[in-house]
């Protein structure tokens, strides 16, 4: 089977992101990959800004927080094996550089991030629980802006990081890392062994 991974239109990716993710909102979109079987869109991936300028700044610190991108959404249907560390692998290798990227797998749908462990991402550990304001939607608002009032539970989520350079910039990106790294953590896997293309679909991350 022919796959690619391509940059696409913000718009291609719409579909996937509200109709077939579990999250069913947009997030801020800078970047938008597609993953193609020949010449059929199977699955996108998205980056943008992270919704916390203080992330930002505190992955490593004010020189590189201009540098960080979040990869915000993971949407695929294929029966090609491994096709979701394909779409990402490939697609971070499309990026502007330098770029550190940031991502999380939410305890509350039982992930745990293998597709990040198996394109060797930095484990830096889980984010505390706890409640944000509610925008006009219902969902979590955005830098603070919502109803006082009405509070949205948050999830646990394990967070990742890497690192898009040369060697040289990748090095010294490392070194201002202000989170440990931490060994990888593990879940159930059992549900993900017998059909490839639930595999897939049950291990979009985001």
């Amino acid at each position: 089977m022919t796959i690619a991974v391509v940059q696409i239109k913000t718009s291609e990716a719409y579909p996937w992101i509200l109709e077939k993710h579990y999250a069913k909102r947009m997030p801020s979109v800078s970047y938008a990959f597609g993953l193609y079987e020949k010449t059929n869109l199977v699955g996108i991936v998205t980056y943008g800004q992270p919704a916390s300028p203080f992330l930002c700044l505190g992955i490593c610190g004010e020189e590189w927080r201009l540098n960080v991108l979040e990869l915000n959404r993971v949407s695929i249907e294929s029966n090609i094996k491994n096709s979701a560390s394909i779409l990402i692998s490939r697609s971070l290798k499309l990026l502007p550089k330098p770029k550190i990227i940031v991502s999380y797998a939410d305890t509350v749908m039982d992930h745990v991030g293998y597709i990040y462990q198996a394109s060797n991402w930095i484990y830096t550990g889980a984010t505390k629980e706890r409640t944000d304001m509610a925008s006009g939607d219902g969902k979590h608002s955005r830098h603070h802006k919502g109803d006082t009032n009405n509070r949205v539970f948050r999830s646990s989520k394990h967070r990742y990081i890497y690192f898009v350079g040369s060697k040289t910039v990748i090095k010294k990106m490392s070194k201002c890392l202000n989170y440990k790294k931490l060994p990888y953590p593990k879940g159930d896997v059992s549900r993900y062994k017998n059909n490839a293309k639930i595999k897939t679909q049950l291990m979009m991350e985001l």
